[in-house]
């Protein structure tokens, strides 16, 4: 059934509002759409959601910072609930990083706070004349004028439009000068600890000219079952407090993951080169914990409590406690990447992005590469304003940062993110340039676990480390994975026909926290959710008779729209692939001299296109499309 015909009002549903506001931009007008029941049980939310619209309403060749982009938030008909890691929200539209799908996920007050103000969602069109913020509240919405917040950091920009309208509990999701200056890595953040850092959102917000979108709601949703949903949120908060990996998150949130992959060897170290870090001690959760860790945050109803909040103060560096404080992937990003040890840099650096607006991931990505051009060459002082750009100094790295967010000198090429940043400069730079579509990669070795690598190669974003399974969680006990056909451990360095199965399963599982606005942290298969009382919650909450089998159907069709709508902006067959690097054997640790074979994963992709009902280009079937429910798509598809 085409979704159009699906869509007609319904009375209020259990668990979500079912109003999703259109916001026209160039127009200065907005309007309510009101779904029915069909309609959210098909997309749900979050990826799903935002996939859906993307792909029926963006032209494939629209300029991902042109108007005719669509910006998107979308929570989910679970977002909100009084349960831990039901808080996530999804920011999506064309990248500009890649020219394809681009999406990213937070946790932290935003997204309930949408929920509790009437919407489930917002679509942003076209681009203002001037700068402007959304104030979102109870049902009523305002395009209110912004020029004197442009320019602006995130802290001040919040403080600034809650004194403006008087409610100091407003939650404030912005972008900074690097998002107003178009840095293609920018970022969308709230209270400078929670980011939608992936895939330059930011850049789109700036390009709209949209500054800030400000929510405020009192209304909690109506759950169809709120004893059955205490009963599982109180067994859930208990569970997280035995659960091994929550335990071990709420003592010292992801930073513990350092001394982990650095011991198996595949903690990226100067830009990929290496797998085992010298400096891992002094970046870690024992030193992290002793000397710049201050207290412990949160996101909305949630006992993990992952995130680190830190202070420190010297002559060189002031790291303010109100911006939270770097997590793993920053801690690789901005340190083992770049060769730096130095911890309380990392901080600093942690707090530029969070003030101006700029991933880390994006940000550690493209000046590891450039760290690599100086070392040989193709970069020198007169590039670099006399800076000595070699691995592990901070001072650069600080430098840099600042220059890029402001789009200066060598920053203003680097803002363009490695891939561009790369055909800009040439002279062989090209094969420094470590990304996948366009993105920058995350602090984690494919050459350390395949499954991963290909999580990264067939994700329709990119390198993303919460879009697929890392398989060395499963290559002992893979208990947790039995309900869905996984019944036998996994092997993280090989590339064969087990691996594609163990891949196209559990990357639906993953797929599934982002389409619902799950926390990964909280949630199934690793940590204390479990699938039967996941399934639970969802009908405790929205009164639905749903299954495993549905949710999983819900995952993959998310993933196959987002598929649609890359194969429809050109990306091929080849983009689906790795970096050049983890073809090369490390040279120590665990995995040394233990490459991904080329042709092994190639080889693996095109099963994985077979298995999954996708032809030799990579493209669904139309019977795939038939399956999934998504017969409108299969025009778009050329089927």
């Amino acid at each position: 059934m085409n979704p159009e015909e699906q869509k007609k009002e319904t009375d209020q549903p259990y668990g979500y509002n079912g109003e999703i506001l259109h916001v026209n931009l160039s127009e200065g007008t907005w309007e309510v759409e009101k779904p029915n029941e069909v309609f959210y049980r098909t997309y749900v939310g979050g990826s799903s959601l935002a996939s859906y619209y993307l792909t029926k309403e963006v032209k494939p060749e629209t300029d991902a910072l042109a108007e005719g982009n669509m910006l998107i938030f979308a929570c989910s008909v679970l977002t909100g609930a009084a349960i831990s890691g039901f808080n996530r929200f999804t920011v999506a539209a064309k990248s500009p990083l890649s020219g394809g799908y681009g999406e990213a996920e937070a946790g932290g007050f935003w997204g309930p706070e949408l929920k509790f103000s009437g919407f489930d969602a917002i679509i942003i069109k076209g681009k203002s004349p001037k700068p402007v913020y959304l104030w979102i509240h109870q049902g009523e919405v305002e395009i209110r004028d912004a020029e004197a917040l442009w320019g602006q950091d995130n802290w001040d920009t919040k403080e600034l439009i809650r004194e403006e309208l008087g409610d100091k509990r407003i939650r404030v999701a912005s972008i900074g000068p690097a998002g107003e200056n178009l840095v293609r890595f920018a970022n969308v953040q709230h209270e400078l600890t929670h980011f939608n850092g992936r895939s330059g959102m930011g850049a789109v917000m700036g390009a709209k000219n949209l500054k800030a979108v400000a929510v405020r709601g009192k209304n909690k949703m109506k759950m169809a079952n709120p004893e059955r949903l205490k009963e599982i949120s109180k067994w859930h908060n208990k569970r997280i407090k035995s659960h091994p990996s929550n335990i071990n998150l709420t003592k010292f949130g992801s930073t513990a993951h350092v001394a982990v992959l650095n011991h198996h060897g595949i903690f990226p170290t100067r830009n990929f080169r290496e797998g085992v870090f010298e400096g891992a001690d002094k970046i870690g959760a024992e030193t992290y914990h002793k000397t710049i860790f201050h207290s412990k945050g949160s996101c909305y109803a949630c006992s993990v409590k992952c995130k680190r909040e830190v202070e420190y103060k010297t002559d060189k560096y002031v790291i303010d406690l109100r911006h939270g404080g770097p997590e793993y992937e920053t801690l690789g990003t901005l340190g083992s990447l770049l060769g730096i040890d130095d911890l309380p840099a990392i901080a600093k650096g942690n707090q530029i992005c969070g003030l101006t607006g700029m991933d880390t991931i994006g940000a550690g990505g493209v000046i590891a590469f450039a760290m690599e051009c100086f070392e040989n060459g193709i970069l020198t002082e007169e590039d670099t304003d006399g800076h000595d750009f070699s691995f592990g100094n901070a001072d650069a790295m600080i430098w840099i940062l600042e220059e890029m967010a402001e789009r200066k000198g060598l920053g203003k090429i680097l803002s363009e993110g490695v891939k561009r940043a790369a055909e800009i400069i040439g002279k062989g730079s090209e094969k420094y340039a470590n990304h996948i579509k366009g993105s920058e990669l995350p602090a984690h070795d494919g050459r350390g676990k395949t499954g991963m690598a290909m999580g990264y190669a067939l994700s329709a974003t990119g390198a993303d480390h919460v879009e697929c399974p890392h398989d060395t969680a499963f290559a002992g006990n893979i208990e947790s994975l039995n309900p869905v056909g996984l019944l036998e451990p996994v092997d993280p360095l090989k590339t064969d026909s087990v691996k594609v199965r163990y891949f196209s399963i559990s990357q639906k599982v993953w797929s599934l926290n982002n389409c619902f606005g799950i926390c990964n942290y909280c949630s199934v298969p690793i940590h204390a959710m479990n699938f039967d009382n996941l399934v639970d919650t969802v009908n405790a909450i929205t009164g639905w008779n749903t299954s495993l089998f549905e949710l999983m159907h819900i995952a993959e069709r998310s993933q196959v729209i987002a598929r649609v709508f890359n194969n429809r902006n050109g990306f091929k067959p080849k983009d689906d692939r790795v970096i050049r690097r983890w073809h090369e054997g490390l040279p120590e640790g665990n995995h040394k001299d233990k490459p991904i074979d080329e042709q092994d994963f190639r080889k693996a992709i095109d099963l994985y296109y077979e298995v999954s009902g996708w032809n030799k280009e990579g493209k669904p079937t139309r019977g795939k499309l038939i399956e999934l429910n998504l017969d409108w798509l299969i025009e778009a598809s050329n089927l």
